[in-house]
């Protein structure tokens, strides 16, 4: 499928018709054994948590999408983390950009450290400033870009470059963007993570994780600790992720739309004092957004004049469009406040220090019509 543009890769990679019944989706395959043949002969698959056929289509659609060659899914964006963390030992480093989500800083800070494994956050915007980090114990680089919540962008071929001179494996969080606006594999990554919740099912009905590498002893250590430990997805969720993957070009032009039309709106109104979307030209990584990624997403964040948080609530709880929910990416338009929910983990001082204040509020921009979603807002902005 290498050779096809995107559009069509979504639709077809991974999919061939039932061979039974020339059903043109991949069956549900909902059992947890196989029967075998005779000892030691079997079609393939033994076990649903070592591998189940709706599940190998789909890793096969997301291996394609990302440009990779073998793809893992797991029972979450969370669990995909952890396994990443189980291919570490004591005593090894691990340098993560700072401001990265609140579930990913709370793995790391007290499920990780404290078994020996030292953590360093660092902005990722100068390469001496990661160089000067880095030490014979560094093991991984762990990115995200964009960031969340402040849609950061990292040069990813930059920092790649600067990870293979010293051996050191990196792993990129690529749920904000999609492999539909950005592949870091291509641009030097080992490890795509993605939380498969998000844009890639898309439609706010399933929790899923993947890992997705072109390392074949990479793809294999992440198949024998995810065999060991079994955080595994079942086959309906599978189902339910091929579907939305068909249109995941769609739905991503048009929440880069919506997001355009908002964040250009919220950037000219007096009671905005920041917005926060790697696509307005005075971004601070505008620049490389633009070389790194095909458009600049669905994503914003912005904080208010004044930074109170009762504005913050005043604009959350008169919104009507955007519903004040946990997650993103999916077809709805979701409202957060980072301070008090995806980063509620981090300690108060650390959010402020890496420019989660109080008012911010993070948007997940959803493919309705963009008018709508503009007087919504307005409405609610209106009351402070």
């Amino acid at each position: 499928m290498s050779t096809y543009k995107f559009g069509t890769k979504a639709i077809h990679s991974g999919v061939d018709p039932d061979p039974t019944t020339g059903a043109i989706m991949t069956p549900i395959y909902q059992t947890s054994t196989y029967v075998q043949e005779e000892i030691g002969s079997h079609k393939g698959y033994q076990y649903s948590r070592i591998q189940n056929p709706t599940r190998t289509a789909l890793e096969k659609s997301l291996a394609t999408v990302e440009n990779g060659k073998y793809a893992s899914c797991l029972g979450s964006g969370m669990a995909a983390t952890d396994l990443v963390m189980r291919m570490l030992k004591p005593g090894d480093e691990v340098i993560a950009i700072n401001g990265l989500y609140g579930g990913s800083y709370r793995i790391f800070k007290t499920v990780y450290e404290p078994l020996g494994i030292k953590f360093h956050f660092d902005p990722m915007v100068e390469l001496d400033s990661i160089a000067q980090r880095i030490n014979a114990n560094t093991r991984l680089l762990w990115l995200e870009t964009p960031t969340n919540p402040l849609l950061q962008i990292i040069d990813l071929q930059a920092i790649c470059s600067l990870a293979k001179k010293h051996g050191i494996m990196v792993a990129v969080d690529n749920t904000f963007a999609s492999p539909y606006l950005q592949n870091p594999l291509d641009l030097g990554a080992d490890i795509v993570m993605h939380s498969v919740t998000k844009y890639l099912a898309g439609h706010s009905d399933v929790i899923m994780g993947a890992l997705i590498t072109n390392s074949e002893e990479i793809a294999e250590e992440i198949q024998r600790l995810r065999t060991t430990t079994g955080a595994v997805p079942g086959p309906q969720d599978c189902f339910l992720v091929l579907r939305g993957i068909k249109t995941l070009h769609l739905r991503m032009r048009q929440h880069c739309i919506n997001a355009k039309a908002i964040a250009e709106y919220l950037n000219a109104h007096p009671k905005v004092e920041k917005v926060n979307w790697p696509g307005l030209p005075d971004h601070p990584n505008h620049e490389v957004a633009k070389k790194q990624m095909r458009d600049f997403g669905g994503m914003l964040s912005f904080s208010l004049v004044g930074d109170r948080m009762e504005d913050a609530k005043t604009i959350l709880n008169n919104c009507k469009l955007f519903c004040l929910a946990e997650s993103l990416g999916g077809v709805e338009s979701l409202s957060s406040h980072p301070a008090t929910m995806s980063h509620a983990a981090l300690p108060k001082e650390e959010r402020l220090k890496t420019g989660i204040v109080d008012s911010l509020i993070r948007l997940s921009v959803g493919v309705e019509d963009a008018e709508d979603l503009l007087k919504d807002l307005d409405n609610a902005l209106s009351k402070i």
